[in-house]
C-alpha cells in the first residue's frame, strides 16, 4: 500500500519515523511519500518538502510568512491527490493537518489517520468537530486522551501507547552508557552536565535560552552547560544567545546528551517526556514576552493545569513549571539548585517519573498504530 505522512517539526519526524519502520514491518509491499523531515527520509520516504521550511510559530511570524505557508499547503494538497495514496496519516502539527484533512475529505474518498491526535484538551476544542468530520480513526499517544474525548465528546480514540518509551529503550539498548566517550566525542571535560533543551523553533530559543545559561551561572564551577542543537538552527544561531557564556553545543545528540546529564532546563513539549524517561531532573521553562498578560491568557483560555507532558500525565506537580513572568533567571536558578545530587526535590522528582512510567505502559507504539491502521484500511477494502 501507498502511505502518505505529514509531520511538523522535529519530534513528529522521529515518531513518523518509527511509525514508517513498523508499517514497513507490516506491510512489505509499502511505499511513503512525506512533507516532513530527514528521519523519515532515512526510512525510506520520498521527502516532498521539509517541515523546516514551514515550521513558523506565533502570530506575527506566521502573518510574516503566510505565503510561503500557504504555498506549501496548497502543494501539500495537490500532491497528495496526484499520488494518490492508500492512506493519509497525519502527525500532530494541528494547524496545518486539520485543513489538509478537510481538504482531502471533500475532494477524495483517501481515510485519514490522525497519530498523535491534536491537543484540544488544553485550547481550540472547537477543533472536535473538524476530527469527527474529516478523521477516519485517531490515534492518541496520552492515556488520559481516551477518557477525555469519549466523556466530552462522544468519540472513540485508540490509545497505542506512547512512541517516546520505545524511543529512548532502543536508544539505551543499542548505546551503552560511555561518558568519557561521549566527552571525547563533543569535546567537553569531565564536570557533570546540566543540559539545555531550549525549544526546536527559532522564537523559543531567543526567548529562553538566554535565561536558561544566566540562571544557571552560578554552577559552571561545578557543572559544564551543554546545549542540544534542534534540527534546521545552525550553530552561528546559537551563538547569538549564548557567545561568551561557556555553553558547549552538541548537534543530532538529544539522547546521548540526557544519557550523560546530571539535570536539565528544558522548554516545553515531547523533551520533558524523553527527560524524564532517562530519569533526568528538570526544570521546565517557558518565557513568553508580555508575561503578565500571557499568563491571564493563560488561565483564560487554557483547560488544563500543566503545560509540560510529565505534569499531565501523572495529574499532578513533578516537574516544576515556569512559564510567562514566572520564568525568570531567579526562579529558575532556585528550581535548579533544589534538584542537584543530594538535593531532596531531585528524590521526588525520580519518585514522580516512576509514576508516569507505570501509567504509559510498556513499549510498541509505533507496532500498535501500524496493526489499527493495516486493520481499518483492511476493513474497508472488505465492505
Amino acid at each position: 500500500m501507498k502511505y502518505y505522512l505529514i509531520a511538523g517539526e522535529a519530534s513528529g519526524d522521529i515518531h513518523a519515523a518509527h511509525l514508517i519502520k513498523a508499517l514497513k514491518q507490516a506491510d512489505e509491499q509499502a511505499k511513503f511519500r512525506c512533507f516532513g523531515g530527514d528521519m523519515m527520509a532515512a526510512e525510506g520516504a520520498e521527502l516532498v518538502q521539509h517541515y523546516r521550511d514551514l515550521a513558523y510559530m506565533g502570530f506575527l511570524p506566521v502573518l510574516r510568512h503566510l505565503r510561503t505557508i500557504l504555498r506549501g499547503m496548497k502543494r501539500c494538497r495537490q500532491d497528495i491527490l496526484d499520488w494518490q495514496p492508500d492512506a493519509l496519516i497525519l502527525i500532530d502539527y494541528p494547524g496545518f493537518n486539520l485543513k489538509i484533512a478537510r481538504f482531502i475529505k471533500e475532494h477524495s474518498n483517501i481515510p485519514v489517520f490522525y497519530y498523535i491526535s491534536p491537543k484540544i484538551w488544553a485550547w481550540k476544542e472547537h477543533r472536535i468537530h473538524d476530527i469527527k468530520r474529516n478523521i477516519t480513526c485517531l490515534l492518541s499517544i496520552l492515556p488520559f486522551e481516551v477518557k477525555y474525548f469519549d466523556e466530552q465528546h462522544q468519540y472513540k480514540v485508540h490509545y497505542v501507547g506512547n512512541p517516546s518509551v520505545d524511543e529512548v529503550e532502543v536508544f539505551l539498548e543499542a548505546n551503552p552508557l560511555d561518558f568519557n566517550a561521549f566527552r571525547a566525542d563533543n569535546e567537553l571535560d569531565e564536570k557533570p552536565i546540566i543540559a539545555l533543551l531550549a525549544g526546536s523553533r527559532k522564537q523559543e530559543v531567543r526567548d529562553n535560552l538566554r535565561r536558561m545559561v544566566e540562571a544557571a551561572k552560578p554552577f559552571q564551577k561545578d557543572y559544564q552547560l551543554v546545549l542540544a542543537a534542534a534540527p534546521g538552527l545552525d550553530d552561528d544561531f546559537y551563538q547569538k544567545y549564548a557567545s561568551g557564556l561557556g555553553v558547549k553545543i552538541v548537534r543530532d545528540q538529544t539522547y546521548r546528551l540526557l544519557q550523560h546529564s546530571s539535570v536539565a532546563l528544558v522548554t516545553s513539549g515531547t523533551a520533558t517526556l524523553e527527560t524524564a524517561l532517562f530519569k533526568v531532573p528538570q526544570v521546565v521553562c517557558y518565557y513568553m514576552k508580555a508575561g503578565r498578560l500571557a499568563s491571564f491568557a493563560r488561565r483564560l483560555f487554557l483547560k488544563i493545569p500543566f503545560i509540560s507532558l510529565v505534569n499531565l500525565i501523572v495529574g499532578e506537580e513533578v516537574v516544576p513549571e515556569l512559564v510567562a513572568e514566572q520564568m525568570n533567571v531567579e526562579n529558575v536558578r532556585q528550581h535548579l539548585a533544589s534538584i542537584l545530587p543530594n538535593e531532596k526535590g531531585r528524590e521526588v522528582q525520580l519518585k514522580g517519573y516512576e509514576r508516569m512510567t507505570e501509567i504509559l505502559g510498556g513499549k510498541g507504539a509505533p507496532k500498535r498504530a501500524a496493526k489499527i491502521i493495516l486493520e481499518t484500511l483492511n476493513a474497508r477494502e472488505g465492505n
